[in-house]
């Protein structure tokens, strides 16, 4: 009976006219639960119980379709209206009195930091127990580069357009090297407040700079479950932009490189050799341009290959200019 306003209605409902009603919610549930499991990398068979929270659990639907899913009955001795009650009192005596089954926060979403071409670099995935401490070496893109610009974002996607940016901060005074060369340490710490540090440091010179952030600041359960969704629905799209991306990287790197070398010894090539490897370079650069990363990979390889006799040129005048002026005697050989 429903009472609308103040006027008593009486209808009925058939169990088949309900099942019909919540068979969306009941089937969303179980994909969550499926995800859970994966994330925690368990098997329903390895479940020792399936606890049922909430009266609605009451519902045959729900308990029927969990014990196909679960390939057991779930847990029926436990009220499920008190069930979050009695949790919570078994974790106050973990938490003071002691206990084996402490629950432990978790962090919610991945953290990283952007990488050359837009890439995300997950240093702490998803649900990870806190605290917890992690680190990852980094190195420079660019010959002679002195400072590197460290940007913090959160969440499941691939690329840094489709995360959520926490924080930027730079780290100058790294000594000017050749690309590749420089050693940058990134830290990530999350207390068990949940709060984020995040430094970087140039492992010769010990420059160190950082940023505190948190997280989960300004961020609702229900936009952390769409950021969920997003990655698991754009998974295969996510990749794909992914591995262009690095392919991007690297043929750009190559280039540079190339572009670098020509530019300290392009004596060491005749006109048409020189004139081979510009068109080399130029068919790499259209590539960029573009959203095949196999024209890409294809174009850099080309590039690579076709330098190598000028490579090999290059080190043959270092090493001599290396000997100039030293006797065998002096090399002990």
């Amino acid at each position: 009976m429903l009472d609308l306003d103040d006027k008593p209605s009486r209808h009925a409902l058939t169990r088949a006219e309900l099942d019909g009603l919540i068979e969306p919610l009941v089937e969303r549930t179980i994909r969550i639960s499926r995800q859970v499991l994966a994330d925690a990398d368990v098997t329903p068979a390895q479940l020792g119980g399936c606890v049922l929270v909430g009266g609605s659990t009451r519902i045959p639907l729900v308990r029927d379709r969990l014990e196909a899913f679960l390939g057991k009955p779930p847990l029926g001795d436990i009220d499920p209206d008190e069930v979050v009650a009695v949790g919570a009192a078994l974790q106050a005596e973990a938490l003071t009195a002691g206990s084996d089954t402490l629950l432990l926060d978790v962090t919610p979403l991945s953290l990283g930091l952007e990488t050359m071409g837009g890439i995300v670099e997950k240093v702490i995935e998803r649900n990870t127990p806190i605290p917890v401490a992690r680190a990852q070496e980094f190195t420079t893109y660019q010959d002679g580069q002195s400072a590197m610009a460290i940007h913090v974002v959160q969440g499941e996607r691939e690329m840094v357009d489709q995360c959520r940016s926490l924080g930027r901060f730079v780290l100058d005074g790294i000594p000017p090297m050749v690309a590749g060369a420089a050693r940058i340490r990134v830290s990530f710490a999350v207390d068990a407040d949940g709060l984020l540090s995040v430094s970087a440091s140039e492992q010769t010179t010990g420059k160190e700079a950082r940023i505190e952030i948190r997280p989960s600041y300004g961020l609702s359960e229900d936009e952390m479950a769409r950021m969920l969704r997003d990655s698991l629905d754009n998974a295969e799209m996510d990749m794909e932009a992914r591995l262009l991306a690095e392919a991007k990287v690297e043929a750009r790197r190559t280039l540079n490189a190339v572009q670098a070398a020509l530019a300290a010894d392009s004596d060491l090539l005749a006109d048409e050799e020189r004139t081979a490897i510009a068109t080399l370079g130029a068919t790499v650069e259209r590539s960029l341009s573009g959203k095949d990363r196999e024209v890409v990979a294809a174009a850099a390889e080309a590039l690579e290959q076709g330098t190598k006799i000028f490579a090999e040129r290059r080190m043959d005048r270092g090493i001599r200019a290396a000997l100039a002026g030293r006797s065998i005697d002096r090399l002990g050989l």
